[in-house]
Parts: structure tokens; C-alpha cells; sequence
């Protein structure tokens, strides 16, 4: 009888590669989502009716438990960078994780995998870190099998973050950075989704993994990294924390004052207590290599997706190559 994977959040960024690698597995896929008419895409994965979109809302027992029924495995890729209304951090990233593992343990789920991130940590200043660490906290009191696996910052086609500063290099010669100097370990998306899949089949043991990719690199090295790939000069300014802090103030009260309607997808306080620390590895913790995954490097996958931020976009490569010849 073939397999039943539950994948809540499985058609956003992580989610959809995560539910490619079970799909081309042999697992029947449940894509949980609050969406499911926006995410119709997720079934070309598979054979005709082996990926499913359905309506799940992890803040709501009775839809996340349909979600789930009849399923072997469960896997919660949901999480925010920034609160929009009723999808605070509390809400989506330690409640919504609760009920799904809470739901899991009465269905009898054989296995959860969580979706965390490197610095969770239930006593931090940042509400994004701490909502991480009380998540995967409840996911191990009612289902203690699970495996937790935290990312470093995730890069991939569809990603926010190289994506974003590209967008702005090919707009304006500055890149405004708050925490130049913070490091980063980057990791590339199907690196990520592989480990999620050789979890979710019990191929590992239970516990916490911490993944980062081969290179440890600052904000400011990321940038020029980015530059490189998209051919482009800017000029990486600095932006003190105390400014962006006020900065981010302004923007959250906007925000709130607005009751929404103008969404803060610039900077937050949150995101700014964030940048102010290491998003690396501890060492303390097993990594990819425990599933035999050899991790991607940046320069590999970049130049693959970022190519349209180039100023001759997908002829860059051409025109370089009618230059040689001319020579």
C-alpha cells in the first residue's frame, strides 16, 4: 500500500521541494495549505492524483486534523519572517506546531518532521527564534521520535533573499545592509528537502540536525557573492543598528496603525534583533552529514536563477562570448 505523506506549508518555498523528493519517492503527498487553488502546480510532481492541494489552517484543530488523517508521516514547513494579523509568531510557529504534532500523536502518526531554523532558542530577544524553539519543544513532547532539522538561511529559485537584493542591485547602485559583518551559512533548498525526505522515510535517527551549507560567509560577503552572479556593481552601505532600529520602529507602527493594510515586508524590529547575531552552525549539534548529503555550494545554483537580474539578462552569457570572439 503506498505511502501517506502530509506536508503542511508544502507549497511554499520549502514545502514544494520537500513534496517533489516524496512524490518522486513513491509517496502519496497531502500539500496542506491555506491556499489549495494557488497550488495546483505542486501536482506535476507526480502521477495523476499522487499530490494533492488541500485547505489545512494550523491555527484551526478541525481542518488540520483532516488534514492528516490516514496519514504515515507529517511535516510542518510553516513559518513566518514577519507577523501579519492573526499570523503572529506564537500563533504559527508554537501553536501551529503544538496542534499539528498534539493531532499527530491521537491520529497514531508514525513519524513528524519539524522545519526549524539554526538559532532557535527559547530565551532569546527575538520573538521569530523563540516561537522556533517552543515549537520544536512541543513537537518532541507529544511526538519525542521527531526529527527537527534547522536550516541556516535558505537560497533556491524561489527564495526572498537573494532574489530581494538582486532585484534591488539591478534597480539602484546601493545595498543598504543592517549587520554587515553577521555571518551566514547558506543552504541550498533541495539540500534541505533531500534531508527532509530521508527523515520522513525513518532513514535517520530521531532528534535535532543543524544544516548549513559548505560556506560560512558575512552579510556583506553574500552581497558580493550575489553581485558576482548578476554582473552587476553596487555599493554595499552599512546601516548602524541603532538606526535601523528606529527605522524599523516606524515601519511596525505603520503597520499596526494601519491595521494592516500597509504590510512592513521591508525591515522589523524582530528582523533587526536577528541580524545582530550569528546564523551558523553551533558544531554542537550532527549535520548533513548524519544523512550522507554532501551540501551545495552558493556558485553552483546563484548564476541558475539570478541570471534575470543581469543587465542583458538570459543573452549575458551570448554577448560575453561574441566579445571573446571578436578578440
Amino acid at each position: 500500500m503506498q505511502r501517506l505523506a502530509t506536508i503542511y506549508g508544502g507549497s511554499g518555498f520549502v514545502g514544494r521541494y520537500i513534496a517533489r523528493r516524496l512524490a518522486k519517492a513513491g509517496w502519496r503527498v497531502r500539500v496542506a495549505c491555506r491556499r489549495p487553488n494557488e497550488a495546483h502546480f505542486v501536482r506535476m510532481y507526480g502521477s495523476v492524483g499522487q499530490v494533492e492541494p488541500v485547505f489545512a489552517n494550523i491555527r484551526d484543530d478541525a481542518s488540520t486534523r483532516a488534514a492528516m488523517m490516514g496519514a504515515d508521516v507529517v511535516v510542518n514547513c510553516v513559518g513566518i519572517l514577519a507577523e501579519a494579523g492573526k499570523n503572529n509568531f506564537d500563533a504559527v510557529q508554537a501553536e501551529g506546531a503544538e496542534r499539528i504534532a498534539r493531532i499527530g500523536a491521537e491520529l497514531g502518526v508514525a513519524r513528524m518532521v519539524q522545519i526549524s531554523a539554526i538559532g532557535a532558542d527559547d530565551e532569546s530577544d527575538s520573538d521569530y527564534s523563540r516561537t522556533k524553539a517552543e515549537g520544536e519543544e512541543a513537537v518532541l513532547q507529544h511526538l519525542p521520535g521527531s526529527v527537527i532539522l534547522r536550516p541556516s538561511i535558505v537560497f533556491g529559485p524561489e527564495d526572498e533573499f537573494f532574489n530581494r537584493f538582486a532585484g534591488m542591485a539591478a534597480r539602484i547602485p546601493v545595498l543598504p545592509v543592517v549587520g554587515p559583518n553577521t555571518k551566514f551559512q547558506p543552504v541550498f533548498v533541495d539540500d534541505v528537502a533531500h534531508a527532509a525526505e530521508i527523515a520522513a522515510d525513518g532513514r535517520v535517527a530521531a532528534g535535532t540536525y543543524e544544516l548549513g551549507g559548505p560556506d560560512v560567509d558575512t552579510f556583506r560577503e553574500l552581497m558580493q557573492t550575489m553581485l558576482t552572479a548578476i554582473k552587476r556593481r553596487a555599493i554595499v552601505v552599512r546601516i548602524p543598528f541603532f538606526a535601523a532600529r528606529i527605522m524599523a520602529a516606524g515601519l511596525d507602527f505603520a503597520q499596526k496603525a494601519t491595521f494592516g493594510l500597509f504590510h512592513n515586508g521591508m525591515l522589523t524590529r524582530d528582523q533587526v534583533r536577528n541580524l545582530a547575531r550569528d546564523n551558523v552552525a553551533s558544531g554542537k549539534l550532527p549535520g548533513f552529514e548524519a544523512f550522507g548529503i554532501d551540501p551545495t555550494p552558493m556558485e553552483a545554483v546563484l548564476p541558475s536563477y539570478l541570471w534575470r537580474f543581469r543587465p542583458s539578462g538570459q543573452y549575458a552569457e551570448i554577448k560575453e562570448s561574441a566579445r571573446n570572439l571578436r578578440t
